[in-house]
């Protein structure tokens, strides 16, 4: 009887312990990833795809942890910073004091210098969606991203521009280092085609009037028509959402509206540009196109119902962009998995970071980076608006070369 009792014990123990263990295998710990995105400021459209496409992640994410039982899941939570330096300061700083270790964004290059320094000292792993400038481009930061930089987008369309036809090409950028650095690595490499590149000076990041803009592009445009003739000059505009108030300026001027007009990634699939029937037809006019970081054919059958998904939540047409944040989610996810859902090695976390990068292939394909952190190749759609009757939208009218 005393044996019997004692088996009866220690089998009761044993279950329990097993039930203990099962019982705290399942209850997951829950990590937070932040987005710092423009929701109500320039540059938007963006911001709220990119909402969206975290949100969604998030959903995905945990669908799969929960399938692999694997002691965690994630959290998202979004501040807005109005394409704002400060308000991204404010927001990386709420991020911090949340808890999170992770941020998606902030989606300019500008915000993104902003908030680099604070994220080593944060140990804060930050990977942008949008910046593209060179000069963030710094090895061994926390600081990683998801889109081509400016190099790569400079000379894919300096190339499109070169082989159009044109000889004389006026540059001008909001005065930011993402389109400062589009401005300058587009002119580099269009110059290096042999062509002849005047580089105008930025106008404010705030600009209230573009009188004197408009006057400065006139004299060289003119410059360049004499020496190359109508059809052999353009302008190239890197901007945000503003560029639509410096459309409706040009609108008004014979020889600007009669050459044509390219742009950054900052303003393609601009909701404010379409919204602007003024601004929208002078586009359609100057046969104006801007790249956006581009989506592999081959892995249509990935991003397309992704994209899908994000466009019928946001009512924007989701690019390349928007889906990067989606697959940054996804590498934090597989770097977290790796880590068995430990955050406190921040070395390790940038290290696995990477690794994980190299080898992911996700809806906007292969994220392998270069040894700055920063996404190592990419391709780009040309974005263009064209009139359906009395509407106006924005279509894909080529792609890089």
């Amino acid at each position: 009887m005393k044996k019997t009792i004692l088996l009866i014990g220690a089998l009761s123990t044993l279950a329990f312990g097993l039930h203990s263990c099962k019982k705290s295998k399942s209850s997951s710990k829950v990590i937070n990833i932040s987005g710092l995105f423009s929701l109500t400021g320039n540059w938007s459209t963006l911001g709220i795809n990119s909402k969206a496409a975290i949100q969604f992640a998030a959903d995905d994410i945990n669908t799969y942890l929960n399938n692999k039982n694997a002691g965690f899941t994630i959290a998202v939570s979004v501040y807005d910073t109005k394409l704002a330096s400060d308000s991204a300061q404010l927001g990386f700083v709420k991020a911090t004091s949340a808890g999170t270790h992770f941020i998606i964004g902030p989606q300019s290059s500008a915000e993104l210098a902003a908030i680099a320094p604070l994220a080593d000292a944060g140990q804060m792993i930050v990977v942008s969606q949008g910046s593209t400038a060179g000069s963030l481009a710094i090895a061994g930061d926390g600081v990683f991203r998801f889109c081509p930089p400016d190099k790569v987008e400079g000379a894919a369309i300096a190339a499109t521009i070169y082989n159009s036809g044109i000889k004389g090409l006026v540059t001008l950028a909001r005065n930011d280092a993402g389109n400062l650095g589009l401005q300058t690595a587009t002119g580099s490499a269009f110059t290096a085609k042999g062509g002849a590149v005047t580089a105008l000076p930025a106008y404010a990041t705030t600009p209230t009037d573009f009188t004197s803009t408009i006057a400065a592009l006139k004299t060289k445009v003119s410059q360049y028509i004499t020496t190359y003739g109508i059809s052999n000059t353009a302008i190239y505009l890197a901007s945000f959402d503003e560029g639509a108030d410096l459309f409706v300026k040009a609108s008004s001027d014979s020889m600007l509206s009669q050459v044509k007009w390219y742009g950054g990634d900052g303003i393609a699939l601009s909701a404010i540009l379409l919204g602007n029937t003024t601004a929208a037809n002078f586009a359609s006019r100057t046969s104006f196109f801007a790249p956006s970081f581009g989506l592999p054919v081959s892995l249509q059958s990935k991003s397309g119902p992704i994209a899908d998904r994000i466009t019928a939540s946001t009512g924007i047409a989701a690019d390349a962009f928007a889906l990067a944040a989606y697959d940054a989610m996804w590498v934090i996810a597989k770097t977290l998995e790796t880590t068995y859902g430990a955050t406190d090695n921040y070395q390790q976390l940038k290290t696995v970071f990477a690794q994980q990068s190299n080898t992911y292939t996700g809806v906007t394909g292969p994220t392998a980076l270069d040894s700055f952190g920063d996404r190592a190749s990419g391709s780009f759609d040309y974005w263009g608006i064209t009139k359906n009757g009395t509407t106006y939208k924005w279509t894909v009218v080529g792609q890089s070369e």
